[in-house]
């Protein structure tokens, strides 16, 4: 059996040492790499060459998305596993669309973790069942999301904006300027028709990606 070597990336080392103490009981997997955000997991990346990262998407700095981008742009073999908090359709499309391999949701079954390192390894797709049950039946509806217009840093900037996050808290958490922030806010409101914060937060909720 020849062992999967998996990069762990979130921004909680609670999280990723809980991550880790579950995969390495599984007897092919070990962990010989650890990040805590989007640019960190770019660097060792390149110094590990890991089989499967398994990332966070929602960090602060560089977004994972981004991040997905960026290892691809450097090794377009690579075989990127998101493990997320978000429970929705959006958020796995545009995970899969910027070139993952699987998405699964951090409330899914240790084990199935385990499977899906396995599958992504093998270079085949993975998807949590309600996730692409989600995705199928938008699918077959014809139902398009307005959000899919944004790029992945206007999302990330509109789905701070729906939780209420202010333009400079914005800047911090991303490690940008207000100014560049404002940009960003000014193409959403273009892009979505939003006149404001709160037609925003509307937008999210009607996409399902915050609770109302």
């Amino acid at each position: 059996m020849s062992t999967i070597n998996v990069m762990l990336v979130d921004d909680h080392a609670v999280v990723r040492m809980g991550f880790k103490l579950l995969l390495e009981s599984a007897p092919d997997i070990k962990v010989v790499a650890e990040a805590e955000s989007g640019e960190q997991a770019i660097k060792l990346y390149g110094e590990h060459h890991p089989d499967v990262v398994v990332m966070d998407i929602t960090m602060p700095g560089l977004g994972g998305l981004e991040a997905i981008e960026r290892i691809l742009a450097r090794d377009s073999a690579a075989r990127l596993l998101v493990l997320s908090a978000h429970e929705d359709s959006v958020h796995p499309k545009r995970v899969l669309n910027a070139g993952a391999l699987g998405y699964l949701t951090k409330r899914s079954a240790p084990e199935e973790l385990i499977k899906a390192i396995r599958t992504v390894a093998g270079r085949k797709m993975y998807l949590e069942a309600n996730i692409a049950q989600q995705m199928a039946i938008q699918q077959l509806s014809g139902e398009k999301n307005p959000v899919d217009v944004l790029s992945p840093r206007e999302f990330e900037v509109f789905m701070a904006l729906a939780q209420g996050k202010s333009t400079n808290e914005i800047a911090e958490t991303l490690c940008l300027s207000p100014r560049t922030i404002g940009t960003h806010l000014y193409n959403i409101k273009q892009k979505l028709n939003a006149g404001n914060q709160a037609e925003i937060a509307l937008i999210a909720m009607r996409s399902g990606l915050i609770d109302p």
